[in-house]
């Protein structure tokens, strides 16, 4: 159970990551943005980082937690990592 757990750790860890690069790159985009693309832009790249930073607390709390209450907390990350993934998508494609 521990290496799956720990597996499933680094996993998540490695997604945060790439997200994280994810959303500097598309930061990086707002320099050729038009005034008003730039605002929507901004307003969808905060909402992006606080889905983010909501999956990292997800995933500190896995690793905090007990096995008991390891189980229950995955069902609550993976929702967190289902929204932050879509809004990457959805920012991603938005945004090229």
């Amino acid at each position: 159970m521990k290496d799956t757990r720990k597996a499933y750790e680094e996993k998540l860890e490695t997604q945060l990551n790439e997200w994280s690069a994810q959303i500097e790159l598309l930061k990086a985009k707002t320099d050729n943005a038009r005034a008003d693309a730039n605002i929507e832009f901004v307003k969808t790249m905060d909402a992006l980082q606080q889905k983010r930073n909501e999956a990292a607390s997800k995933l500190r709390g896995l690793k905090a937690a007990g096995e008991e209450a390891w189980e229950d907390l995955k069902t609550g990350a993976e929702k967190a990592w289902a929204e932050v993934k879509t809004a990457c998508h959805d920012a991603g494609s938005r945004f090229k």
